[in-house]
């Protein structure tokens, strides 16, 4: 179609040396049209889907992931988790969860975001991943508690998990009214953030990582790319009408790379 390859990034080698994989799109490299130019990967934005197809193939094949083992969320800053062991079957309904963990080395799984935190975890001992997706609602929820529980349950030892928080916006932009940013603070300290021209503000990647700290998860790296700011992403704020990123995770096995 004359588009380049979709644009990747992945996390530090040293993870991958474990057997775990973290990766998020930008913006580059799809088919979609303004106002979703160009890799829109959310179908639920407005955007044209046979657009949406094409750049969810396209990004699975820039990872080396068989775009058929990529598991997808109906997500609605919850807190429910979904345990998969396969992509969900053809002609179900996708099931509405903010978080999905796997078993089975190989399965991709995938967060869709435009300013929230997408958040990828990996046992690579015990073969088990989990991902999440956490936005303001999601983090003051308990999503993160929830998918590293879920992960345990299924044999993970949170000393053993790493995790890595993909592009999202920072809590330098994130402008929120003063009685947010307190309702968010007394269930997550750490989120409490100001803007850099002081006014109230929330920091959910900060947010995360201390929900992932109190759940046994040491080994914690975040993304230095603020969607609000950086124009290669896509950002809700910015924009209102636009497409999603998608940030992925899996393990090394039988059926993926």
């Amino acid at each position: 179609m004359g588009n380049p390859p979709p644009h990747t990034r992945g996390r530090p080698d040293a993870a991958h040396a474990s057997g775990a994989h973290f990766a998020s799109t930008d913006r580059w490299g799809g088919v979609s049209a303004a106002p979703y130019a160009e890799l829109n990967l959310g179908g639920a934005v407005g955007d044209d889907p046979a657009a949406v197809r094409v750049n969810r193939e396209r990004a699975a094949r820039a990872l080396g992931l068989d775009p058929a083992l990529v598991v997808w969320m109906n997500q609605v800053h919850g807190k429910d988790v979904a345990v998969v062991d396969g992509p969900w079957p053809a002609g179900r309904e996708i099931p509405s969860v903010d978080a999905v963990v796997t078993a089975r080395r190989g399965l991709a799984l995938a967060v869709l975001t435009a300013d929230c935190t997408p958040v990828l975890l990996a046992d690579p001992v015990a073969g088990v991943a989990g991902a999440a997706h956490a936005g303001r609602p999601g983090l003051v929820a308990g999503v993160v508690p929830a998918v590293v529980g879920e992960m345990v349950r299924l044999g993970a030892d949170p000393a053993r998990i790493v995790a890595h928080l993909g592009p999202s916006v920072c809590g330098g932009c994130y402008e929120v009214p003063e009685a947010m940013r307190a309702d968010v603070a007394a269930v997550v300290p750490e989120a409490w953030a100001t803007t850099r021209g002081g006014t109230p503000a929330v920091d959910v990647a900060a947010g995360v990582r201390a929900q992932l700290g109190r759940a046994g998860v040491g080994d914690v790296t975040r993304s230095d790319i603020c969607t609000l700011e950086s124009a290669d992403h896509f950002s809700y704020r910015r924009e209102r009408v636009t497409g999603r990123l998608a940030s992925y995770v899996w393990l090394e096995g039988e059926s993926g790379r």
